[in-house]
């Protein structure tokens, strides 16, 4: 290809680009920033402690680290724990005596030059050390997230790992713990990444077919691979969309609601799994008019158990409204334990599982109203009070209910004698486990409302294609275009830069 073809077709290609709209998120550099200012904070979390860690950032660490370790001509070896006096830089007063890191740039967590001081844990220790570094000229206070924010601004970072660090500190759970640390290591961001890359393919594709095809310059069937493709990711998505939210459930923790009716031991179930008297228990029936919830570790998940006023037509307006809570819970309840008094149940098993089927119907939102069947999945029995009940008609109606078909998952406790608790939260974790899944198996799963946000727009994108694609390729192209920005808004990378450089690897234009 002679010089000014070239550069009138990539003119062209260019021009086709940035007419059409190009994706707004763009390529980050991946450069620190030569004129930032230097940022510090303390690191370590506040309180009183053996250890705290002060981390700087930006061109300033090595003088600081200079000033107050009384370093007086090289740095430490990059990595290496020093054990060195920590000086104020003006006053030369000793702070403290403690370890200094030298992270020389593009080597550190931001990218940048850094510097940590491990010091003792006391508040006037902490407080004199972030002064002093507040004297260092071209140095301020870090604001909010800054470290790992120039972090993603370095490409040391992608967004989804932004993210999964951000659950990573504020885990509560064995498995929050699991599936954040899964989605800080990069594996979400790779499944995206991989999607946005065959999708800059597929755009590149469908922009060089529409600018170069009556030149016959591209090969044939070019956008049958683009269709392929695009089919290809649609069932991805599709199969990535239908995972029930159960990474989001993982990690804001499942909705557990507590209902049934007046007096059947609701609170004290409540304060047995807690563990403490969160709620009022008292024999007058309607104690409970509002929602008390509180949070608890199943087993390695979090849930969000709530009790709620019990099911009843009441005269007291306060009570229903309780009442009226009581139901809107249970309609936005992952998992509802639907608690009834063992003393109102017949010892005949046919009469006590229509006793049972009524009450759950009255338990059950509307719009779920079953004939037969209830959803195992998101209702657990609980049979409260089987203290009062003699022991072979307790047993024999546990055997009997369990043979009754279409009830949820039946279990016999006593919330004042503790009888049946371990086999009851034996199958509550259980379900538990059921609806977050295990966060170290499969795939990775979606974790955040505004991936699935994206995602879907993504989804919709790419039937945009395929419904314009015998009608007009421009809109079909736009679809592409508008698949690959959402995912560019997942990722925070995607460029026009990226597509040109596709057009012109894929295609030998002009030779």
């Amino acid at each position: 290809m002679q010089p000014s073809v070239y550069h009138g077709v990539w003119r062209a290609a260019v021009h086709t680009l940035r007419t059409r709209g190009t994706p707004p998120c763009r390529l980050l550099s991946t450069a620190p920033l030569a004129d930032a200012e230097t940022i510090f904070a303390l690191s370590s979390g506040h309180g009183r402690c053996g250890v705290a860690v002060v981390r700087t950032s930006g061109p300033a660490s090595a003088t600081a680290l200079k000033h107050m370790a009384g370093l007086t001509r090289n740095l430490p070896p990059p990595r290496t724990a020093l054990l060195r006096s920590i000086t104020h830089p003006q006053s030369k007063e000793v702070l403290d005596r403690g370890l200094v890191l030298w992270f020389p740039a593009p080597h550190s967590f931001t990218g940048e030059d850094c510097v940590e001081f491990h010091i003792h844990g006391g508040p006037a220790v902490i407080t004199a050390v972030l002064q002093a570094l507040g004297s260092v000229a071209g140095m301020r206070p870090a604001d909010a997230g800054e470290f790992t924010r120039r972090a993603f601004q370095a490409g040391k970072l992608g967004l989804t790992e932004v993210e999964g660090l951000g659950d990573l500190i504020h885990a509560e759970t064995e498995a929050q713990r699991r599936q954040a640390l899964r989605q800080m290591s990069g594996e979400l961001g790779r499944l995206y990444q991989d999607w946005s890359h065959r999708l800059k393919r597929c755009l590149a594709h469908v922009e060089a077919f529409i600018d170069f095809s009556e030149d016959e310059l591209i090969e044939d069937g070019v956008l049958n691979q683009v269709d392929s493709s695009v089919c290809d990711l649609q069932a991805e998505m599709e199969r990535h969309l239908k995972d029930e939210r159960r990474g989001e459930r993982l990690r804001s923790g499942v909705q557990v609601v507590i209902a049934g009716a007046t007096n059947a031991g609701k609170s004290s179930l409540l304060n047995t799994l807690c563990q403490r008297p969160a709620a009022i228990v008292s024999p007058i029936a309607g104690t409970t008019r509002d929602v008390v919830e509180t949070a608890l570790d199943i087993g390695g998940f979090p849930i969000l158990l709530s009790d709620t006023a019990g099911l009843r037509d009441s005269p007291d307006l306060v009570e229903r409204e309780g009442v009226r809570r009581a139901r809107e819970r249970v309609e936005q309840a992952d998992l509802t334990l639907v608690v009834v008094d063992c003393a109102q149940l017949s010892s005949a098993a046919q009469q006590a599982a229509a006793f049972i089927r009524g009450h759950l119907t009255s338990v059950l939102p509307t719009q779920e109203q079953p004939e037969t069947v209830f959803p195992t999945d998101r209702f657990l029995l609980v049979l409260n009070k089987s203290d009062l009940l003699p022991e072979e008609q307790k047993q024999k109606l546990d055997r009997e209910l369990r043979c009754v078909s279409g009830l949820p998952p039946v279990c016999l406790i006593s919330c004042h004698t503790n009888e049946g608790l371990q086999d009851f939260l034996t199958v509550l974790h259980s379900s538990v486990k059921t609806l977050c899944g295990d966060p170290l198996s499969g795939a990775p799963t979606l974790t955040q409302a505004r991936h699935r946000a994206h995602l879907q727009q993504c989804f919709a994108a790419l039937a945009q294609y395929q419904r314009y694609r015998d009608m007009d390729m421009a809109l079909a192209a736009e679809g592409v275009r508008l698949a690959l920005t959402s995912l560019g808004r997942i990722t925070g990378r995607v460029g026009a830069e990226e597509i040109l450089d596709i057009i012109f690897k894929d295609f030998c234009i002009g030779k």
